[in-house]
């Protein structure tokens, strides 16, 4: 991941050229490089195999299918070791995907493409995975916190708790947290171990404990 004085590294895949256009424009503003703009995942897993990047940023649907192409290879990434981070684009909030991008482990995101009109929320959700973080959009956080389950692990917790939990599954660091809260941020480090103890979650040295709480959160089974 880039430091201070590296820029974060991407490289964009959407078949859609103006929307490709529109992204690299709102990261570069940032200070993002953008190493490579394509149309198809292939062409996306050729430029990885050339080139080292801090993130890809990649629609879900994309030729020859139009189905689950960025997904997919999002998979391939992940079985062929590469740990950098993959922020999802999706045109509709579907909860059966966003449980498979984040099933992918650490550094991955699921966000809608409108949010690309929101230069900010894209921008901090890129260096969100690129830090290793999880995001997924607020509007499919709401679809799946809104049903109702049996043994809802989500239960044990208190109200503030799921607040704090809901700010974590759409990549907020605990000072965000804190921030939109308007905690202290030792506040919200008491919240967090309290949520992953409830929760049951133990350090793993394959999933992120954040991630896999995020997962609680949405319903990941």
């Amino acid at each position: 991941m880039g430091d201070s004085t590296t820029p974060l590294r991407v490289v964009i895949a959407d078949d859609a050229m103006l929307l490709r256009e529109g992204i690299q424009k709102v990261l570069e503003d940032a200070g993002i490089e953008v190493v490579a703009s394509v149309g198809t995942a292939d062409e996306l897993l050729a430029v990885l195999d050339e080139v080292a990047v801090d993130a890809a940023v990649l629609d879900i649907r994309m030729p020859p299918g139009h189905s689950d192409e960025g997904v997919v290879a999002l998979e391939r990434i992940r079985a062929g070791g590469s740990t950098i981070g993959v922020l999802l684009l999706s045109m509709y909030a579907t909860p059966e995907y966003a449980l498979r991008v984040m099933g992918a482990g650490s550094g991955t995101g699921y966000l809608l493409k409108e949010r690309v009109a929101q230069p900010q929320t894209l921008v901090r959700a890129v260096e969100t995975v690129a830090g290793g973080g999880s995001v997924v959009d607020p509007e499919v956080v709401e679809q799946l916190v809104g049903r109702s389950r049996v043994d809802d692990p989500i239960s044990r917790l208190t109200e503030r708790e799921r607040s704090v939990l809901e700010l974590m599954a759409q990549g907020y660091s605990n000072g965000g947290i804190a921030q939109a809260l308007f905690l202290g941020l030792k506040t919200v480090e008491t919240h967090v171990r309290s949520i992953l103890q409830k929760l049951g979650l133990e350090e793993s040295p394959d999933h992120h404990r954040r991630v896999l709480a995020v997962l609680a959160l949405l319903g990941e089974r």
